[in-house]
């Protein structure tokens, strides 16, 4: 697996796989439409959020984003392909991602989490500092983390 910079030409390679990851947990199309806007990756985006693809024999497994300005940011988005989750793929994206925020000059980074993937945050070391408003569906919460590097 290489986990590289992402182009900007592959914007659209990148959302396939996000919004696929969104829709494995069993969103119905309603959420789905509504929320479409989140995970959707535009090509002049992708070098300003640190856009980095992780893909095998060049296929897209997921992805991640480092967003904002040193000395805090955020993993802005973090999505891994349905077909291979359990496969280290997240694992990897995440260590790829506080890796970058370091080399950039962050010291926090905030994860706003699906409620389904919060375990996953917490069992990298993040910690849940508490709750967000989700950006696209009214009244929805979300939990709310951060990692210190």
């Amino acid at each position: 697996m290489l986990i590289r910079d992402a182009r900007p030409d592959e914007a659209g390679e990148l959302t396939e796989p996000a919004l696929r990851s969104k829709a494995h947990w069993g969103y119905d199309e309603a959420f789905m439409a509504s929320c479409r806007e989140e995970p959707t990756v535009s090509p002049s985006q992708v070098r300003e959020r640190r856009t980095a693809p992780a893909e095998r024999d060049g296929r897209v497994l997921g992805f991640t984003t480092v967003d904002g300005r040193p000395p805090e940011g955020a993993v802005g988005m973090m999505f891994v392909n349905p077909s291979t989750l359990g496969q280290g793929i997240g694992r990897a994206l995440f260590a790829h991602a506080l890796a970058t925020a370091r080399a950039a000059g962050f010291h926090r980074l905030t994860i706003e989490a699906d409620p389904n993937a919060e375990r996953f945050y917490l069992a990298m070391g993040a910690v849940r500092t508490g709750e967000t408003p989700s950006g696209s569906i009214p009244g929805r919460v979300l939990p709310l983390l951060s990692v210190t590097l």
